[in-house]
Order: structure tokens, then C-alpha cells, then sequence
């Protein structure tokens, strides 16, 4: 598998995350921060911040799944894009991050309190962009044992985050997760339809 665009985005994330662990003032001029995309119009914020990381554990998560499902979505690309598979994979995953902070940057525009930062809707877009190509493909969950198939895993995700989106008990981004997770669907199918059909065809099959 090709492994050349996922490892760039990774260390792109790893350099920035790292600057900013060591420089607070990088990490609040990069930050996703709706009060002063909307008033300061600093737009670059709702694309910075996904290269941003609170922590080391925040990072390795991210970078972790990005890591594994990354390079599949990569190749899926290269066989629905051609040549321009690369290309394609780099603008989706942008786009993803863009996507995923949307929601938030409408919600959050009176907030001047409200800051973000993770690759959380990106690495949902590209997880369930593996899940359109290949839904029947096992997921394990943290140490668990026993893979989930990828569609049933894709289901329950988007239930859990619209839940936890609407209750807002964490500073975690549901929000980010569902719809960079849902953003990761619609792009494939805009340029090849069918997949919808052919992930049904393989889940009706079991």
C-alpha cells in the first residue's frame, strides 16, 4: 500500500503539534477559534487548527488511525482518481478538516471562549471513507479482540457523536467527528455514485 501522502500529512501534524507544545503563543495564533475567524477574519484558523494537538496522547491517537486507514483510502483513491489519486486524497483530506469545523464555527460564533484543535475530522473523514470502500473490513476498538465490521462500527460512531454532540458533557468535538465521518462519505460518491450501491450489494451479501 501507499504509504507517501499519509506520511506527510503525519509528520505535518507531528512538526506543528510539537512547535506548539513548546510555544503557547503558536498554538494560540493557529488554534480553531470562532470568535476571531468571524470577527478578526482569520480565516486560516478553520484549516490550522486540525494540524494543532492539545497533547501527546491526543496526537498519537490521531496519527495512530490516521496511520492504518489512511494508506487504504489512499489506494482506493488512486483506483477511482487515476494519477490524480494523490492529489484527490490531499484535497479530501483539507477539505475534511474544513468540513468538520463548519458546524462549530456557526454554533460558536458568539463564544469568545470556544478554541479547538485536532485532526479528529479529518481522521473521521478518511475512517469512514475505508468504510464506504471496504464495509465488510474488521475494526478494533482501543484492546479489544474481536473486530467490529466497519459498516456496523461506522453506524454506532455516528449515533455516539450525535448523542454526545447534543448533551455537550465533554470538551470533546462530536460534532467535528460527525460530520467530518459524514463528509468522509459524500466525497467519494460526488465522483463515482456506484459506491453507494456496491458497499449495500456487499453488506446485503452477508
Amino acid at each position: 500500500m501507499s504509504y507517501s501522502i499519509t506520511t506527510i500529512i503525519i509528520a505535518i501534524n507531528v512538526i506543528i503539534s510539537f512547535v506548539a507544545f513548546q510555544d503557547e503563543e503558536a498554538f494560540y495564533k493557529l488554534c480553531f477559534w470562532p470568535d476571531r475567524i468571524w470577527h478578526n477574519k482569520e480565516w486560516i484558523r478553520i484549516l490550522s487548527g486540525g494540524f494543532l494537538h492539545a497533547n501527546m496522547p491526543h496526537l498519537l491517537f490521531n496519527m495512530i488511525s490516521l496511520y492504518f486507514f489512511g494508506p487504504f483510502v489512499e489506494d482506493s483513491f488512486m483506483v477511482e482518481f487515476g494519477a490524480a489519486g494523490h492529489t484527490a486524497f490531499i484535497i479530501f483530506y483539507l477539505l475534511a478538516i474544513v468540513v468538520a469545523n463548519i458546524p462549530d464555527l456557526y454554533e460558536h460564533r458568539y463564544n469568545p471562549s470556544y478554541r479547538a484543535v485536532g485532526a479528529s475530522g479529518a481522521v473521521s473523514g478518511v475512517i469512514f471513507a475505508s468504510i464506504l470502500y471496504s464495509p465488510l473490513n474488521k475494526i478494533y476498538i482501543f484492546f479489544i479482540p474481536i473486530g467490529i465490521p466497519a459498516y456496523l462500527f461506522g453506524i454506532l460512531y455516528l449515533v455516539y457523536s450525535a448523542y454526545m454532540s447534543r448533551r455537550q458533557a465533554d470538551n470533546i468535538g462530536h460534532m467535528a467527528h460527525f460530520s467530518g465521518a459524514i463528509f468522509g462519505i459524500v466525497f467519494p460518491l460526488i465522483f463515482e455514485p456506484t459506491l453507494f450501491m456496491e458497499c449495500m450489494h456487499k453488506i446485503l451479501s452477508l
